[in-house]
């Protein structure tokens, strides 16, 4: 049976590292069985949950070597991905666009600014703040939601996959 969801605590920074690794290594073999893949991923939380955190991590984990900035001013953030298997020799060309919509008024804003395009495009979304684009965003295969715990750095993160796509990442992530 599948298993289209299931929650990790995190007790430290280290641990969320490790899950979001984790969880760009289950994205890499998606994308190296189909380079053509899209995956639109919601990133949900309270201010200071550590979605930032947890999408730079992601995005660091998937093979981008440089700096990893929140799009909160920007709406928007692409890191091109080359994502390289060893066996056989393979190499998956895919972006990432990480978006936030802390700072937007309307829900249509992202589609003024000519992002609709993107959720496409070989790679993934991963949206923070989706709420804030409220019935105007494609649907999500993975919903993340981060929930902070008792001390800064421990948090209870949460994956629901909703396409089966979603569900082939969250299953192997848990295994």
């Amino acid at each position: 049976m599948a298993q289209n969801s299931f929650t990790q605590h995190c007790r430290q920074e280290a641990d969320t590292t490790a899950l979001a690794q984790k969880l760009a290594s289950s994205l890499s073999h998606l994308f190296q069985a189909d380079q053509t893949t899209h995956l639109n991923i919601s990133l949900e939380g309270d201010l200071g949950a550590g979605k930032t955190t947890f999408a730079r991590h992601l995005i660091q984990g998937l093979g981008y070597e440089g700096r990893v900035k929140s799009p909160t001013y920007t709406l928007c953030e692409p890191y091109p991905i080359q994502i390289t298997n060893t066996k056989p020799p393979t190499t998956a060309s895919i972006t990432a666009h990480h978006f936030d919509f802390y700072r937007m008024r309307d829900p249509l804003e992202w589609q003024e600014a000519g992002f609709a395009e993107h959720f496409d495009e070989p790679g993934f979304c991963l949206v923070e703040w989706p709420e804030k684009a409220e019935g105007s965003l494609p649907a999500f295969d993975i919903e993340i939601h981060l929930i902070s715990g008792d001390d800064e750095n421990s948090r209870n993160i949460s994956f629901k996959a909703n396409s089966s796509q979603g569900t082939a990442v969250i299953e192997n992530l848990q295994a």
